[in-house]
């Protein structure tokens, strides 16, 4: 097995090719365009001298032929396979610590073995504070597959989501958040996408309760007065939040790291006789980070980390 672990540097210092969408403000778009363009970036250091100077456009093949080979952009460490590769002496922040608020948030794929969240979660966050250079985070958002908060009116968007996702596996998964913030890795707990009722049953099962709830209510417009209700009478913080919940699918994935003229050319396809990797390809998590100084309100330093599992 072979660890993918994937990497857009600083969103905010990447210049305009990284959004390259109009109104590409979910994080699925910013994540997959902030990752082509991190690779493509990394490609070019080591591209080829050659370019086509207005010639016809390259086929596929031919684009194979001209990007630079994938181990000079990437690192292999052992199973773990950098795309690309880190530098980590360009890590860190450029204030002390205490002048910013950093906000984590860890997205739970569905295709991953539930069993392994602990482990996911603790590498989540040690590259997390790696790429950043700090001992610890403010707020740790987590985000569970099977969850939504879609519906005609916020009404029937709390009531359909009492039903979702597995109260179990969720607890479960909670304790290794409540030893990070017991280790004080963590300062405060969130949960996203939890409903008036799955939030009320979720309080009565974890020991340090979650202080924040993010939501998205795009299709619901409001947050359900009973939700509202709970949230003071429980001091938790509500959020409102435009990420995709599924925010890194299998196909998506194997197109971006596929040889295509959009693909970074780090997987083969057998179909055109481009060689690359191959395997069976499992995304497990993606984590968002965010570091914002305080005083001044601004964002310094933004980006995601995502892992997948390759069987190769």
């Amino acid at each position: 097995m072979t660890r993918l672990i994937l990497s857009t540097s600083n969103v905010m210092t990447g210049g305009p090719s990284i959004m390259r969408r109009p109104g590409a403000d979910r994080s699925n778009l910013e994540l997959i365009n902030s990752l082509r363009s991190n690779f493509l970036a990394a490609q070019e250091d080591y591209s080829p001298s050659s370019t086509s100077n207005g010639s016809s456009p390259r086929s596929d093949q031919e684009e194979s032929q001209v990007r630079p080979p994938v181990s000079t952009w990437t690192t292999r460490h052992a199973s773990d396979f950098y795309i690309p590769t880190i530098d980590w002496s360009l890590a860190g922040l450029f204030e002390e610590r205490n002048q910013y608020d950093i906000t984590v948030k860890l997205f739970y794929l569905p295709a991953a073995d539930i069993r392994d969240r602990a482990q996911h979660t603790k590498d989540a966050i040690q590259l997390v504070l790696r790429q950043l250079g700090v001992q610890y985070i403010d707020l740790l958002i987590v985000s569970f597959p099977g969850l939504s908060f879609d519906g005609d009116c916020e009404w029937e968007a709390d009531k359909k989501n009492s039903a979702q996702g597995n109260d179990n596996e969720e607890v479960a998964s909670w304790a290794v958040l409540e030893e990070l913030y017991d280790q004080g890795t963590v300062k405060k707990l969130g949960v996203a996408e939890f409903g008036s009722e799955k939030l009320s049953r979720f309080l009565t099962r974890v020991k340090i309760r979650p202080k924040v709830d993010q939501v998205n209510i795009k299709d619901c417009c409001n947050v359900p007065p009973p939700l509202l209700k709970l949230g003071k009478l429980e001091n938790i913080e509500l959020l409102v939040h435009n990420d995709c919940t599924n925010i890194l699918p299998s196909g998506t994935l194997r197109e971006l790291l596929g040889q295509g003229p959009d693909g970074a050319g780090v997987l083969s396809e057998t179909k055109r006789g481009l060689d690359g990797i191959k395997g069976d390809l499992t995304p497990e998590w993606v984590v968002k980070y965010t570091a914002v100084v305080r005083d001044r309100g601004v964002i310094e330093n933004k980006g995601y980390f995502a892992v997948a599992q390759l069987k190769e």
